[in-house]
């Protein structure tokens, strides 16, 4: 038997919202906290959690950029002449998409989503490796790095198998022995919330399953290791969408055209511009002013919020919709979800969670990103009283 296991159970889109009044944990990891999350998608949710970083110095925030020097689709944009029928269905994307990546070589999650194959040129796709990797931010380390650097063995989700047999690899992996640090990855409640909203009876009766399993990984751990320090933690929450605003229909109907004075991605909460000559730069921004469902980020906010880049990468102009509206269509997709997530940090349902088994926790664990203390701190540890059981 090894004396300390470090378990780190990520549960997407488990809310403090969602959370505060549910038993969830309750025997198991009792000790529960409130932390604010980073502005934007799990796309830098993610990362800012494995690297313990933000998004303005790891550089995973959003996923398509304008960048058509480095764009790697010019091959896809003859699909632009397929009709709309079939290019904008869902299970038509999902097969292109697990092509492209293999073709490309991509590590990271990669989806095509709904990008116009008539402007896909434009778009470079940030998320090349995988962050769940070591080398797999676009920016410094992450914790797989510290890991792999101080030769402790870990175990990790695979993404390209299902949360059940996740489950199963990490029971595995405790029997064994030999790992000293284990990151399991529960994504299934962030696609759920997204089609069935935050007050679905789905919800709780999805946790009350994700307790069980938790349950049974505790249950091999303790046959194991004497001390298993738990935590459990989402990196975002998730609002229900009862607005849906066109923005695209408002920006095409400017005198200004997609690809020759612009460029935007619509993403399901943002809008991101860039802008090639100072007529778009007027019009687009006098017309989203008249939004009033969403606001322009001035730069000042942007840095506060960890999300300001000097070269623009991410966009020229960063425009939010308030909690609770979608863009319809967006890039994203092209009809309505019941919830979404990416609003400003300070909304409420944006927060995330932290539940853990230890009696305490350490006053400056504010912030998603803060996370990485704890597994650095615990892994270090494991890794000092199982060399010496």
């Amino acid at each position: 038997m090894k004396k300390v296991l470090p378990l780190f159970i990520m549960i997407d889109a488990m809310g403090w919202e969602i959370l505060k009044a549910d038993p969830f944990g309750s025997a198991i990891a009792p000790l529960r906290r409130r932390l604010e999350s980073v502005f934007g998608y799990s796309s830098a949710c993610v990362p800012s959690i494995l690297s313990g970083r933000w998004p303005d110095e790891h550089r995973n925030w959003c996923y398509f950029v304008y960048d058509p020097a480095r764009s790697p689709f010019a091959s896809l944009r003859w699909l632009r002449w397929l009709p709309p029928a079939i290019t904008s269905r869902r299970i038509f994307r999902r097969h292109l998409t697990r092509l492209v990546r293999v073709q490309l070589k991509f590590r990271g999650y990669f989806d095509l989503y709904n990008i116009p194959f008539r402007h896909i040129h434009l778009f470079d796709f940030t998320e090349k490796r995988s962050p769940l990797q070591p080398g797999g931010m676009n920016q410094g380390s992450n914790i797989f790095d510290f890991l792999t650097g101080n030769h402790i063995p870990y175990f990790v989700t695979d993404t390209a198998q299902s949360e059940e047999q996740n489950l199963t690899n990490l029971i595995a992996a405790i029997e064994s022995e030999k790992i000293d640090f284990a990151f399991q990855y529960w994504a299934g409640l962030d696609g759920l919330l997204h089609h069935v909203g935050n007050q679905s009876p789905e919800v709780p009766a999805r946790l009350r399953i994700y307790e069980q399993w938790i349950d049974q990984v505790m249950a091999a751990a303790r046959r194991h290791y004497e001390e298993i320090h738990l935590y459990v933690f989402s990196d975002h929450g998730m609002a229900n969408c009862d607005v849906f605003v066109d923005l695209k229909r408002r920006i095409d109907a400017l005198p200004v055209r997609m690809g020759v004075d612009y460029c935007v991605v619509y993403d399901s909460t943002l809008a991101r511009f860039w802008f090639f000559n100072d007529a778009a730069r007027q019009q687009i921004s006098d017309s989203l002013k008249g939004v009033p469902e969403g606001r322009i980020l001035p730069d000042d906010e942007l840095r506060r919020l960890r999300v300001f880049f000097e070269d623009r990468q991410f966009g020229e102009l960063i425009f939010l919709l308030q909690e609770g509206a979608l863009i319809v269509p967006s890039h994203m997709g092209e009809r309505p979800i019941r919830a979404m997530h990416g609003y400003h940090p300070a909304d409420p349902q944006s927060y995330a969670t932290l539940c853990t088994n230890q009696p305490a926790l350490p006053d400056d664990i504010t912030h998603i990103p803060h996370i990485y203390r704890l597994m650095e701190k615990t892994a270090l540890l494991a890794s000092a009283r199982n060399a010496h059981r």
